[in-house]
């Protein structure tokens, strides 16, 4: 260091400072800009792909919460049609069996009217029966003339013998 101190030269400390300035002008023009140009614009390209990343990031958030949305939509969605199908099987179960119950007491309704009618007829053709021995009998007796009255009992016994009920 003393040595630089004692050799100082006034024109190479000139001629020196007077390249160093050159260097830094041509460094300035021909080096300096494309570097610079350079660097901005990977900072540009830096900038712009980290906007990207965090659009990006908002993009995603934003399709999860739609995600979730219609998720959450389509399990309402599936909620509300079982409940509706339950209720619909309930219904479709109750007229079934309000339709059989009604089916079923018209059919005992019109059995029972038919043994009613089936009970009228018989008794009525019972009666008929009845009444046409009792003519039979009756007419018999009377064209007879009995004077005993151990033959009118006799004959009405062999009528009645004679006469066959299960008709």
């Amino acid at each position: 260091m003393e040595k630089l101190i004692t050799d100082f030269s006034l024109g190479l400390f000139f001629w020196h400072t007077l390249l160093f300035i050159i260097l830094v002008i041509f460094l300035r023009k021909f080096a300096w800009k494309p570097i610079l140009a350079s660097i901005e614009e990977r900072e540009e390209g830096i900038k712009q792909a980290i906007d990207s990343a965090e659009k990006a990031k908002q993009e995603m958030q934003s399709l999860n919460a739609d995600n979730e949305r219609i998720l959450k939509e389509a399990k309402q969605q599936r909620d509300s049609l079982l409940k509706e199908a339950r209720e619909m099987k309930e219904k479709i179960i109750n007229e079934a069996k309000n339709e059989a119950a009604i089916e079923a007491n018209n059919t005992i309704s019109l059995a029972k009217e038919q043994i009613q009618n089936e009970k009228t007829k018989a008794l009525n053709s019972l009666k008929n029966t009845v009444s046409e021995l009792s003519i039979d009998i009756a007419e018999t007796i009377l064209k007879k003339e009995l004077s005993n009255k151990k033959e009118q009992e006799a004959l009405v016994n062999s009528l009645i013998e004679k006469t066959d009920f299960s008709k």
